[in-house]
């Protein structure tokens, strides 16, 4: 649904976007991260028929968005950083002027436009100016707009920026339902917890280049190393006692516990555990170290500004 190869843009002598690859499928969420300036939005301008690329290619929905930009943009939903609401037109004029310009005929413009405005809790703003509504208000119309046409693909700046819990929330389960009818999503977001909610795949972009991408899960084992695990007993034991299965490694003991680094849990755990049932040492819990995506993107981070990655 969403794939480029080698995208890259140049501004005479400053390179935006160096050679960035990737490829969603139907139903998949990418969350675009890094640094402001890293390259994210010029990358969706490019993704969106906005900006031609220096090099490299694009296709949105099949279409090429050098060639079929007028098709890009039919199958594109955009929420941009900067909304460009326009202040004097009230929520229903505002959503219904973008139907027509997606060439919506009426019918399915008033439907939408008050199925979106009810959804997003607008209903009652919905005949008021769009210039009276508050910053989360405003967030909301931009995105009611950027799914007036139905499109396929969405690509989404900050698509929770300025939202109370709640609404913030609302947008989310949003997300998560277009997903699941297939469309494919790109968020650009500094809130990694949200990131790390919603995602299927990760790509961190550094200085106009795509440091990593892949699953959550890939990422880590890449950056971070095999997952590590605290088993909590009710008694106190000497897990040097343990015959460690191969890819095991103890890094920590305490009173009622220890810590181990193990590459395969799905066969290694078991057979920990089963050796502390037979010793007749009460285990009390099991818990994966939490490794979130934070964790991970400040490494990233870190091991760029040194050259490592």
């Amino acid at each position: 649904m969403i794939e480029c190869e080698d995208l890259t843009k140049h501004f005479d002598s400053f390179k935006a976007v160096e050679g960035v690859s990737f490829e969603i499928k139907p139903g998949e969420v990418l969350a675009l991260l890094g640094q402001n300036g890293a390259g994210k939005t010029t990358t969706v301008r490019m993704l969106t028929s906005v900006l031609t690329p220096t090099r490299g290619w694009a296709r949105i929905a099949g279409y090429d968005t050098v060639k079929n930009p007028a098709e890009v943009r039919a199958a594109t939903g955009v929420l941009t950083e900067m909304h460009g609401l326009y202040g004097r037109m009230t929520g229903y004029e505002y959503l219904d002027f973008f139907g027509q310009i997606y060439s919506l005929d009426k019918e399915r413009r008033d439907r939408r436009a008050k199925e979106l405005l009810e959804y997003f809790g607008l209903a009652l703003a919905g005949y008021r100016r769009s210039g009276e509504y508050s910053k989360g208000m405003r967030q909301k119309l931009a995105l009611a707009r950027a799914l007036i046409h139905e499109p396929p693909v969405l690509l989404l700046d900050e698509p929770t920026s300025a939202m109370d819990p709640e609404s913030a929330q609302l947008v989310r389960h949003e997300i998560a339902r277009l997903r699941s009818s297939q469309r494919s999503i790109i968020i650009c977001t500094h809130n990694l917890v949200e990131a790390e909610m919603l995602a299927d795949k990760i790509a961190i972009i550094y200085h106009g280049r795509i440091l990593l991408s892949g699953t959550l899960e890939d990422m880590r084992q890449r950056l971070l190393g095999p997952a590590e695990y605290d088993i909590k007993l009710a008694e106190k034991y000497a897990p040097h006692n343990l015959q460690l299965p191969d890819g095991v490694s103890l890094l920590d003991v305490w009173d009622d516990g220890f810590r181990l680094r193990v590459k395969n849990p799905t066969l290694a755990n078991p057979l920990i555990l089963q050796q502390l049932f037979q010793a007749n040492i009460p285990v009390v819990a099991v818990q994966e170290v939490p490794r979130t995506l934070e964790m991970l993107y400040l490494k990233a981070m870190v091991q760029a500004a040194e050259g490592v990655l």
